[in-house]
């Protein structure tokens, strides 16, 4: 049998991929552009089968070596991942959650949030996957994260939600904006308003069901953006209009950058909760204890992380 490929095979790959000749990735490795010629061979000798091919002086990937990247990513993902744990197991930390944020990127109230967490707990670490804010409860249920703060209420199976807080909705728009002195706004006020979205899939008890469809009334739908902050700063230069959580805004209203105001007259509030799998769920486990400690937090006024 054909011995596997190491550690160093894998970081081999990478490297070429990244950068597309021998000796720049060579160098990143720091080892002779010989070596890794060598290492190379070996490692297409051990898989029987080409992982790059020469174009134009450089190296061009072949599907195999596609392939062999993604699992290269995750192996060392998870090994830099493995040595973090182990390296704050040495200083005192014994459990570390990962925590992921639905949709948005902002964290600005984590620092207070590790502060009270800190002092109210010993032996815990929080660690921020933001990779797995675009689908968090995936990430969730294939053990990527621990924690994952999601708006609603989920109802899949095997997931435990702790209710956090109420959040509004707020129709944001550029200062000087013809709707900025209103204090809502219904879905009429927007008929074809550009308007900008981090998705166009309709949810139940957001601006789609209960801002567009009562009224039969849509926005012109000018971009898809995934990422909220990105919005905001569009918005704030006058290229358009969106619907987000008002936790995520309240830097640049406060900056004057945007203009937010309520969506509908009673308001679109939306609950938030960390989400954890039921099986860590026990009121003992760290995963748990982390997420109750996030909401005895989250239901302090001022915690950043719900507008007051």
């Amino acid at each position: 049998m054909k011995p596997y490929l190491d550690l160093r095979h894998l970081q081999l790959i990478q490297a070429v991929i990244e950068t597309g000749r021998i000796t720049d990735a060579a160098e990143k490795l720091g080892v002779t552009p010989s070596a890794l010629s060598h290492r190379l061979r070996e490692a297409e000798r051990r898989l029987d089968v080409q992982l790059f091919t020469r174009m134009h002086k450089r190296l061009r990937k072949t599907p195999a070596a596609e392939y062999m990247s993604v699992v290269a990513d995750r192996i060392l993902s998870d090994l830099t991942r493995a040595e973090e744990d182990v390296r704050r197991m040495n200083a005192g930390i014994h459990h570390v959650v990962r925590l992921s944020v639905e949709a948005y990127s902002n964290y600005r109230w984590l620092p207070a949030f590790l502060k009270y967490l800190k002092s109210h707990t010993t032996g815990i670490d929080l660690q921020i996957m933001a990779g797995g804010n675009l689908n968090p409860l995936t990430g969730l249920m294939n053990r990527n994260i621990d924690i994952a703060v999601v708006s609603g209420v989920p109802a899949q199976a095997g997931v435990t939600a702790v209710h956090l807080f109420e959040d509004p909705l707020l129709f944001i728009m550029a200062p000087g904006h013809r709707l900025a002195g209103r204090d809502y706004v219904e879905g009429t006020d927007i008929v074809d308003e550009p308007f900008i979205t981090y998705t166009k899939v309709p949810e139940p008890d957001r601006e789609f069901a209960r801002l567009f469809r009562p009224t039969e009334t849509y926005p012109k739908w000018t971009a898809t953006v995934e990422l909220p902050e990105a919005i905001v700063e569009l918005v704030a230069s006058n290229l358009g209009t969106s619907v987000l959580a008002g936790w995520a805004l309240q830097t640049a209203l406060k900056e004057g950058r945007i203009i937010g105001v309520q969506v509908t007259q009673e308001g679109i509030t939306i609950p938030w909760s960390a989400a954890l799998r039921s099986e860590d769920a026990d009121p003992d486990d760290p995963i748990r204890i982390v997420a109750d400690h996030m909401a005895e937090w989250c239901a302090r006024p001022g915690c950043g992380l719900h507008v007051t």
